[in-house]
């Protein structure tokens, strides 16, 4: 029995940050043997319209960190997000830490470094970053060790982060009332999406799932935590055992009616430079809005 235990993953402290105006949920990640903790998916705020940046939603990720007397090792994105603005930077300011992506970041900076026209000085070799993942990466946090697996289809640099008996899945699914994310956007693909569920769906049943959006389908209460399992029964897309076929139809189908995300334009032109703001030719923080570009 004893051995049974040993064997165990480990348990790591998960908590949730929901940010309304994105639907995005961050994570402090707590290694249970020592006070290092990640954080995951972080949220910038932006008033698009005024065009202002504030930091809110982060404050209260540097609030819960420093009143637990944590540290801060690592800030983990799983993607390039399109719908909200990461604050890394703002974070490993005041708390330190490393930022982390895919290194397939690389084809995502070389797309949309053509659709916003970034000269020379953008670079398009994922250096903006700390660290670039591959597939079957392992870094730890604390005594903490957690395995990045890629998981393309959503964006090419999607990755899931296993944690102990916890992963964090970006966008590569969603709660099984809502399904999978899109897979319409420039390097996306449905077949892929397809395939890295089923690499998700391969880990252990009672594995803890981390969703990074939840949007409340049919008016329910948001959540962001469910189990391979459950997913692998009860998903509306993937789940019992749907065919790849079925699958790429329905997402093809789907992405084919569903709007921009409002945030879309300055999200990518900030998150493939690690969280940071790009200037104009005076040095100014400045966005461009190519025009029919996306």
């Amino acid at each position: 029995m004893t051995q049974l235990h040993h064997n165990m993953p480990t348990q790591p402290d998960v908590k949730a940050f929901f940010d309304p105006m994105t639907n995005t949920i961050s994570y402090v990640v707590v290694d249970p043997a020592s006070s290092a903790c990640a954080v995951v998916d972080s949220v910038m705020d932006i008033d698009y319209a005024a065009g202002r940046i504030t930091h809110d939603h982060a404050d209260q990720i540097v609030d819960y960190i420093v009143s637990n007397n944590l540290t801060l090792e690592w800030i983990i994105e799983t993607h390039v997000h399109a719908d909200h603005l990461s604050a890394a930077p703002y974070l490993q300011e005041k708390l330190g830490g490393k930022i982390g992506i895919s290194a397939k970041i690389k084809e995502v900076q070389d797309t949309f470094g053509k659709i916003f026209n970034e000269g020379t000085a953008f670079q398009r070799d994922g250096s903006q970053f700390d660290a670039l993942f591959n597939d079957g990466d392992t870094y730890t946090i604390g005594t903490l060790e957690v395995s990045v697996m890629a998981t393309p289809g959503h964006t090419p640099a999607c990755m899931v982060h296993v944690a102990g008996d916890a992963a964090f899945v970006g966008d590569t699914m969603f709660m099984p009332d809502a399904g999978s994310a899109r897979a319409d956007f420039p390097g996306g693909d449905a077949g892929e999406l397809f395939d890295s569920i089923q690499k998700v769906l391969s880990l252990p049943d009672d594995m803890r799932l981390f969703m990074c959006h939840d949007y409340g389908p049919n008016g329910r209460d948001i959540q962001w935590e469910t189990t391979v399992g459950d997913e692998k029964a009860n998903n509306i897309h993937v789940g019992a055992g749907a065919s790849r076929e079925t699958f790429v139809k329905l997402r093809t189908d789907r992405d084919a009616t569903l709007a921009v995300p409002k945030l879309i334009i300055p999200s990518l032109q900030v998150n493939m430079r690690a969280g940071e703001i790009p200037a104009d030719e005076a040095g100014n923080p400045t966005l461009k809005v190519p025009i029919n570009g996306l």
